[in-house]
């Protein structure tokens, strides 16, 4: 059975108490994208995606995840956890020597969930339309969802990656673009303006939706349906996310600032003070 929305909102508090921990805990890490993210990858685990016991790296008869912006470990990693992949106290060797938690995901340690290294930035996609061209060789019906970051689409492969899978009808793919408008620098829109995402993914033949608040679980939920409806009718599916970097603790929120900083001691307080336990810490 499915988890209703008041376990997912649950959930989502929890992983942002784990997001605050592990990064306050080796003073390193990326809390401001993670937390920007949490609501949507904990639907995503939780409820959308098609998934079997245990993991295998081929993925074969479930839907599979690749995430592209690895710097937001801390949320896919607690999501894992969560998620069975892995025991929830792993999460507290964080970035730790012999760790299989590193800053970015890498494949090498075994991690279950971790299907891709994705350390440097603007890779994931082309993975992705790898495991889906895959799928549909092997006669797979299921679908191959990745996540991206607005400013990560600045580099990389991303847009060679766009413009095959439109020309190769890939429409077992759900690319979801996180749009928090920031990055480490500052906004997008100064560091290197993209126009309008919707309107270049269009002219890619892309399918392309809008969840406005990225936020908001039922959002969530509503619009990566709809996108779902429409894999299958010979266009990759985008989905633009607009997010809050930092959601969920206020005084990371509105600012690019907590890109990729740690709280200190009183920061660390108060962020939890502001997501009271739901289920238990690591």
């Amino acid at each position: 059975m499915k988890p209703n929305t008041q376990q997912l909102n649950d959930l989502t508090i929890q992983v942002r108490r784990d997001i605050l921990r592990m990064v306050h805990a080796v003073n390193s890490g990326h809390p401001g994208g993670s937390l920007g993210c949490t609501e949507f990858l904990v639907t995503l685990y939780q409820y959308l995606m098609d998934r079997k016991e245990g993991f295998d790296m081929d993925g074969i008869g479930e839907d599979v995840f690749f995430l592209s912006n690895g710097h937001i470990s801390p949320v896919f990693y607690s999501v894992l956890a969560r998620s069975g992949y892995f025991p929830v106290a792993e999460l507290a060797t964080f970035r730790l020597l012999n760790s299989r938690l590193q800053g970015h995901p890498t494949t090498h340690e075994g991690l279950p969930g971790v299907r891709m290294a994705s350390g440097s930035l603007g890779q994931g996609l082309s993975v992705a339309l790898g495991a889906a061209q895959a799928k549909k060789l092997n006669g797979d019906a299921h679908i191959v969802y990745t996540l991206h970051g607005d400013g990560e689409l600045q580099e990389g492969q991303n847009w060679e990656a766009i413009m095959y899978a439109s020309a190769k009808n890939v429409d077992n793919l759900i690319a979801t673009v996180d749009v928090n408008g920031k990055q480490i620098d500052g906004t997008t829109d100064e560091v290197l303006n993209m126009g309008s995402l919707k309107a270049k993914f269009e002219a890619f033949d892309w399918e392309v939706l809008e969840i406005k608040e990225g936020n908001n679980i039922d959002a969530i939920i509503a619009g990566m349906t709809e996108a779902k409806a429409k894999t299958g009718k010979g266009k990759p599916v985008c989905v633009l996310l607009y997010t809050e970097m930092g959601n969920g603790v206020d005084f990371m929120m509105h600012t690019h600032a907590w890109h990729g900083k740690a709280p200190n001691d009183a920061q660390l307080e108060n962020g939890l003070a502001q997501n009271s336990s739901t289920l238990a810490d690591y």
